[in-house]
């Protein structure tokens, strides 16, 4: 009973505050839908903390008879097992903190019951995803988080860029949505069914076999696999389908933290690890899983760099962490892979909700060149943004094998790359080692931007203009009038939780998650193999993401707290290689001339030279105008004269007669 809960408190939640709306109230909608979620946390974590100690085993609980066509026929049912365990707490207690968070930040927000149940509705697709025992009800749920998302970027609708940004972010999953579909058809044609379980025990047996497609003979498992991947590419944002990402944090921030760092944004990570077996029967298949998300983390890396504003900074280190993941997954450490989605969610989450914490603080302005000084002002959000640097930078000591989450499962997923032993692997170790250090640099960058340096702030016309001053009248006050507050309580009990988690996460999973093969149960391929390798690596390799972290971290205090002026002088040395990262590799700029432009081409032909002058000329308005013209010569004929119908019947008079006669 307690996963059925689990699932639909959030869904009836959404529902209450939904159609209640703003007859509802703000404070009932806002109870019953965090209060759901926090009910649905409780319920959680005793799942996980079962499957850790072994009292809990995998089961499959019916919900109703779905589908039954032919020969698809499968069930609404919800699959409990490790990989399931791990992602209902990531979701129920990332989801319930940002429902709390949100009490805070949107406090002054007028339509906060539909943002509520947006968010409820956001968390029940999520956990439809990842409870999901065959393809169509993970499409289902996969489908449902993209439509939450789009409501979600898009909340604030009259803004434009708001709007601009739900739209992009609906329509790149649309292509990447098309090649999961196309997997899920592929796998039925192969399987004959879409139980997750049972193509997971036959995929073995396809290995080696040919399926036709697109006029070729093809692998048939590497065909599947990588439509599959497709679809984790465009809802996981990796390199080639990553566009929409950045500019979904035109969202409210607790959107950013909940969607676009800790949960939807996993979901293609999931899906790889959940379908593991399938992976493990093509090569091919895993070594483009590999270098792709080794790519995504280096170009990602590198775009955050040069980012100003605080939350595309963080959006661009969740996409390069995304992409860690990945190519964990494609050299077969999906346990280490899971591992760091567990502990990514839980320090992501903390730098969005800690950001969007500054962001209240300087009145909504997120350009952090405004910022400077902050630690002083706001020493709670500060503290808790340094526990969420530490983590994702990876800092801790390997001798003792103690440190923040991240130097916990980003580094296992270095050394897994190292130890499979594969070209791919070795790119994508050389490429980790390198994210990591230029993870270092901006993540510290961030850091000292915004809390360390002069206040910044009488520079920012928008921060002048909500205390009523501009910068000259602000006069010899150093901070222009404003004096940045500390966020309500609501706001800093998530960063407190959150904090822990970025501490004490890794620490205290990294033995079950990595070591013990029992605690996965078979719901993921466990390598034991590879872990074992991990442990024999070089020690050069062992400290080598620390090296890199403290190369970045010296890089970054070098040039932003010893002298002023150093990153414009460096910007300047190397302007074609900043200006690249700061346009973000063109991608925006190639999109719009492969595609937008052609498609609005293409558009204005079918709307100018088709419809308008086609369609409408000969039909509605062609018949139109014949109209016209008929009625205005039958109009000439009625001149009101008795001679001129008298004439007119003579002649109708005399064409009978000449027809009778001919005929």
């Amino acid at each position: 009973m307690s996963i059925q809960l689990i699932v639909f408190l959030p869904l009836i939640a959404a529902i209450i505050a939904g159609l209640g709306n703003r007859s509802l109230g703000n404070v009932p909608a806002k109870v019953i839908t965090t209060g759901a979620l926090f009910a649905s946390c409780a319920l959680s974590w005793p799942i996980f903390l079962g499957f850790l100690s072994g009292d809990v085993q995998a089961e499959v609980v019916p919900v109703l008879k779905w589908v039954a066509s032919g020969d698809l026929t499968f069930d609404w049912a919800l699959r409990v097992d490790t990989l399931t365990a791990i992602m209902l707490v990531v979701v129920t207690s990332v989801s319930s903190l940002v429902h709390l968070y949100s009490w805070g930040y949107m406090d002054e927000d007028p339509d906060q019951p539909r943002f509520f149940a947006y968010l409820s509705l956001f968390t029940f697709a999520m956990l439809m995803l990842v409870t999901a025992d065959n393809l169509v009800q993970m499409f289902f749920g996969w489908e449902g988080v993209g439509l939450a998302s789009y409501l979600l970027i898009g909340f604030w609708f009259k803004k434009p860029s708001a709007s601009a940004a739900a739209i992009k972010a609906f329509v790149v999953n649309r292509v990447g949505d098309l090649g999961f579909m196309l997997g899920i058809f592929g796998t039925f044609l192969v399987f004959g069914t879409v139980s997750i379980p049972e193509i997971l025990e036959a995929a073995p047996g396809m290995a080696g076999s040919t399926i036709g497609f697109l006029g070729y003979r093809l692998d048939t498992m590497t065909v599947l696999c990588l439509l599959l991947f497709v679809g984790a590419m465009g809802k996981s944002a990796q390199l080639g389908l990553h566009t929409w990402l950045p500019d979904a944090m035109e969202g409210p921030t607790p959107v950013s933290a909940l969607i676009h760092a800790a949960t939807m944004v996993t979901a293609g990570v999931f899906m790889v690890c959940r379908l593991s077996p399938m992976f493990e029967t093509s090569d091919v298949a895993l070594t483009v899983v590999t270098v792709i998300g080794a790519a995504t983390a280096i170009f990602a890396a590198t775009v955050g760099l040069v980012q100003n504003d605080i939350k595309r900074v963080i959006a661009y280190s969740t996409c390069s962490q995304l992409g860690y993941m990945f190519f964990a997954a494609g050299v077969g450490a999906y346990n280490v892979a899971m591992f760091h989605l567990f502990t990514h969610a839980f320090f992501k989450a903390l730098l969005f909700l800690g950001a969007g914490s500054v962001i209240h603080a300087m009145h909504h302005e997120q350009d952090m060149r405004y910022y400077g000084g902050l630690r002083k002002h706001i020493p709670l959000t500060f503290w808790a943004m340094m526990a969420g640097t530490l983590a994702i930078t990876g800092v801790g000591i390997y001798w003792i094998h103690a440190g923040f989450a991240g130097f916990h499962s980003k580094d296992a997923i270095i050394e897994a790359a190292f130890a499979v032993g594969t070209d791919a692997g070795m790119f994508a170790f050389a490429i980790g080692v390198l994210a990591a250090l230029l993870t270092s640099f901006y993540s510290w960058r961030l850091m000292f931007l915004t809390f360390w340096g002069k206040p910044r702030w009488i520079q920012s016309e928008h921060i002048q203009h909500s205390v009523h001053k501009t910068p000259q009248e602000a006069g010899a006050d150093q901070t222009g009038g404003y004096h940045p507050h500390e966020s309500p309580f609501p706001m800093l009990i998530p960063l407190i939780l959150l904090s822990a988690g970025a501490v004490f996460a890794g620490y205290v999973f990294t033995h079950a998650f990595i070591e013990e093969a029992a605690f996965w149960n078979g719901s993921i391929a466990y390598n034991a193999g590879l872990m074992h390798n991990m442990h024999e690596v070089p020690l050069w390799v062992k400290l080598a993401a620390s090296i890199a972290m403290l190369t970045g971290l010296a890089a970054a205090y070098f040039v932003y707290m010893m002298g002023e002026g150093r990153a414009q002088a460096l910007a300047k040395t190397f302007r074609p290689l900043y200006t690249f990262f700061f346009n973000k590799w063109y991608f925006d700029e190639l999109y719009d001339w492969l595609f937008v432009k052609p498609a609005f081409v293409v558009g204005r032909l079918f709307w100018k030279a088709g419809d308008q002058n086609v369609i409408d000329r000969f039909g509605p308005n062609g018949a139109a105008a014949l109209v016209g013209v008929g009625s205005r010569m039958v109009g000439k004929m009625q001149s009101g004269y008795i001679y001129s119908y008298a004439l007119v019947m003579l002649l109708g008079l005399v064409a009978a007669i000449s027809w009778a006669m001919v005929k």
